[in-house]
Parts: C-alpha cells; sequence; structure tokens
C-alpha cells in the first residue's frame, strides 16, 4: 500500500485556524481554498477537524464538506462533534468518506462498533490526541484540553477492537512545533495495532515523514508545514522517492 500524504485542516467555521499545541489559534483564510489548492498539489486525502464542535456539542462543517467535495475528488475524512450515527451518516452524506471521532468514542466507546457495522471499519478512523507522561501517553479529548486517565496504547488496542479501521494519531506536545514527530509515540502505536496510523502533529521538514514512515506510520498528515508554505507538496513528494517511499503517483 502507497504511504499517503494527507493535508490536516482544522476549522472554527467558517475559518481554517492553528495554533501550537492546539491552542492559541489563528485564522488563516477560508478551508475550502486551501483543500482545492493541496489537490491540485498532489495531496492524497484531506482531514477536516471541526475544532469547536465537541466543546459545543454541535457539527458546524456539514456545508464545507459538501462544498468541498464539488471540486476536492480524494478522500474526505472529518472530524469533530461526531456523538451519533446520524452524526457521521449526515457527514458521509454530505461528500465525506470517512468520520473521525475522539471525544464521543472515549465517553461512549461503543459508537465506535456502531459506525463501522453501519458503514464499515474503513469509515471508522480514531482520533486520538496523545500527551506524553514519562514514558507512557495519556490520551486527551475536546482538543487536547481535558485529560481521560486512559493510557494511549490501551485505548487503541481497544479502540481497533471495537471496529475502528484506521488510527489518526496527534501528538498535543509537538502539534503546531515544527519540531519533527513524537517518533517513539508512533513507534509504539504501529507495533500495539495492525489497522493504519496516521502520524499527525509536528511536521516541520520533508525528513520528518520518512522518520514517520520508518518508525512504522502509514501515512503523515501535515498542517502548519503546508498552510504557512514552509515546504511545497512538490518538494516533499520528491523527497519521499528519492528515498524509496512507495507514494501515489501524480502529474
Amino acid at each position: 500500500m502507497s504511504f499517503r500524504l494527507i493535508a490536516r485542516l482544522d476549522v472554527k467555521a467558517p475559518y481554517l485556524i492553528k495554533g501550537v499545541h492546539l491552542e492559541g489559534l489563528r485564522k488563516l483564510g477560508h478551508p475550502r481554498l486551501f483543500s482545492e489548492r493541496y489537490y491540485h498539489d498532489g495531496i492524497d486525502e484531506i482531514v477536516y477537524i471541526d475544532a469547536v464542535a465537541s466543546l459545543y456539542q454541535r457539527n458546524t462543517i456539514t456545508d464545507l464538506v459538501r462544498e468541498t467535495a464539488k471540486n476536492v475528488f480524494i478522500p474526505i475524512t472529518v472530524g469533530g462533534g461526531i456523538r451519533s450515527v446520524e452524526d457521521a451518516k449526515g457527514l458521509l452524506q454530505s461528500g465525506a468518506d470517512k468520520v473521525a471521532v475522539n471525544t464521543e468514542a472515549i465517553r461512549r466507546p461503543d459508537l465506535i462498533s456502531e459506525i463501522a457495522n453501519r458503514f464499515g471499519a474503513q469509515c471508522m478512523v480514531l482520533s486520538v490526541q496523545a500527551k506524553r507522561t514519562g514514558n507512557q501517553w495519556e490520551a486527551y479529548c475536546d482538543q487536547g484540553r481535558e485529560r481521560t486517565g486512559l493510557d494511549v496504547i490501551d485505548w487503541v488496542r481497544r479502540g481497533t477492537e471495537l471496529g475502528a479501521g484506521e488510527i489518526l494519531l496527534t501528538s498535543v506536545d509537538r502539534e503546531g512545533t515544527g519540531t519533527g514527530f513524537d517518533l517513539d509515540l508512533v513507534r509504539a502505536v504501529t507495533q500495539a495495532v495492525s489497522v493504519p496510523v496516521i502520524a499527525s502533529g509536528g511536521m516541520g521538514r520533508s525528513t520528518d515523514m520518512v522518520e514517520a514512515a520508518e518508525a512504522g506510520a502509514d501515512a503523515v498528515a501535515m498542517a502548519r508545514v503546508l498552510h504557512y508554505n514552509e515546504v511545497t507538496l512538490s518538494d516533499v513528494r520528491s523527497h519521499a522517492r528519492a528515498v524509496g517511499l512507495v507514494i501515489r503517483e501524480f502529474m
């Protein structure tokens, strides 16, 4: 399977936002326009995360997904505020290909099975926000605001047993810093589960992608590094090929 390059866009409707450690959020523009640019530049997938949906207990980006899907013909994953099978259904009908669940899955783990059974495991992405505590990691929810007491490794194992077909693994410690992925975290999670793992949080250079792949990641999610034009997708793709990573052909 090809290594995937994914653009992650955190949204506080109607704006694309970015911060550090999921805090200090700055408005950058309209997320649909960024998605369309990344699509034309050769990104493999788009991930939209509604940054305030869980806080306000509502999904606010259904219209954004619908508009994006009109011109972006690659897989779109949507997370944030998904509390039921019906919420997932609404997003999938709007044009999403997968849904990513974090907060509600922690509160009600059976939601993972319900979504996977209804739409297939490939649609059910377990979103994990991890913070390091010594030599371990604790899962957080509500955009990295709330502790859960759950050990990340135990949680990803349980989540995949319940039916999650993919892990979106975000290091809150590295998120928005551009200092590279938490490779120990990536390695620990990829060794614990058999489903694909997306490394998220910390990419600042093309070499970070290679290190994540060597640690076992199946994909990397890029945010700041793309939004601020710190690297181009062309450069990332060229670097991937130069080191022998198998990626999707793009003309």
